[in-house]
């Protein structure tokens, strides 16, 4: 059920006891143990609640309420599914314009998953899924985001479909640049998690709305079924999308009893996004909770105190 305005500000409050979770390694650390402030600002990808959301627990009105007062995140991240037909809902993205507005709560960026392949090699086919991201565009520009979030998605060999996303990446840059929009990509499977490819290809756009937002964890190349059978050194791909980068997406599955994500080094990758950051960088690090062992609430506090302790030890 979707709050009222009036009462929204009543949602779920942060309670002292709601930052108990099973893993057990925040009995012995909190936040109050973090003092020295990291040198990224932290958001939170709706995608971290997505099972809330698409249960009908949550709705994408009531995320940034949440994000504020059950983890204390001042920014959020939406995703276009949540409300995929609200793109031209002047009346809703006013409501919820105004109800971040009342926060303090920062909208940062759209991401866009449902709008096409902006890689396709079929001319007609890519430049639908170009038209179809403009209106994410102007819903972002209409939200005081800087940026939408796009991916690459296509089939053919590396180099049709860096032709491909050429074209189509940098037609929907151009957009952006009108509105003052960046248009980034994700490393989110096939080439597009190769970071020399994507590197080049944003390099060939040549334009200064056009970016990259490197994802922890998604580098797999190649996947049978549901397994990846190729992988690209998570390392090295956030090195070599870091010189376009306007924020970085930080994923994360599980914590060890140390609060350590068990699969990512945060500290090295951390330590990699402070050397590459340029002067576009956006200063955000979007937590994006995708595990299944802990809820989805305890995952993003795990993730947040995670980066806020690896943040300020290489501040």
């Amino acid at each position: 059920m979707t709050l009222t305005r009036r009462a929204f500000f009543k949602y779920s409050g942060l309670a002292a006891a709601s930052l108990e979770f099973t893993s057990g390694f925040l009995a012995t650390e909190s936040y109050a143990n973090v003092t020295k402030k990291p040198f990224f600002e932290i958001s939170l990808a709706e995608w971290s609640l997505h099972r809330t959301l698409m249960s009908g627990k949550l709705t994408n009105m009531d995320f940034p309420a949440k994000a504020k007062n059950d983890f204390g995140i001042n920014a959020v991240e939406y995703v276009d599914q949540f409300f995929r037909d609200k793109a031209k809902d002047r009346s809703y993205l006013s409501e919820l314009k105004a109800r971040t507005r009342d926060l303090n709560v920062r909208n940062v960026l759209i991401m866009v998953d449902t709008a096409g392949p902006l890689a396709d090699t079929d001319d007609a086919k890519r430049n639908q899924a170009v038209e179809n991201h403009y209106q994410w565009i102007d819903a972002a520009k209409f939200l005081g985001c800087h940026s939408i979030r796009v991916n690459l998605r296509g089939t053919g060999s590396a180099q049709d479909m860096a032709l491909a996303s050429v074209d189509g990446l940098g037609a929907l840059s151009e957009y952006g640049a009108k509105n003052n929009i960046g248009v980034l990509v994700e490393n989110h499977g096939g080439f597009s998690s190769d970071g020399k490819w994507l590197g080049n290809v944003i390099k060939k756009v040549n334009n200064p709305f056009c970016g990259t937002l490197p994802d922890f964890d998604n580098f797999c190349l190649e996947r049978s079924q549901s397994d990846c059978i190729k992988q690209y050194d998570r390392y090295l791909g956030t090195e070599e999308m870091m010189p376009f980068a306007k924020g970085v997406s930080a994923k994360s599955r599980d914590f060890d009893a140390q609060g350590n994500e068990t699969t990512i080094d945060y500290k090295r990758l951390l330590t990699i996004v402070k050397n590459g950051m340029n002067k576009n960088f956006k200063g955000y690090a979007g937590i994006e909770y995708s595990g299944t062992r802990l809820s989805e609430d305890e995952g993003i506090r795990a993730t947040k105190l995670l980066l806020e302790k690896i943040g300020a030890q290489i501040s």
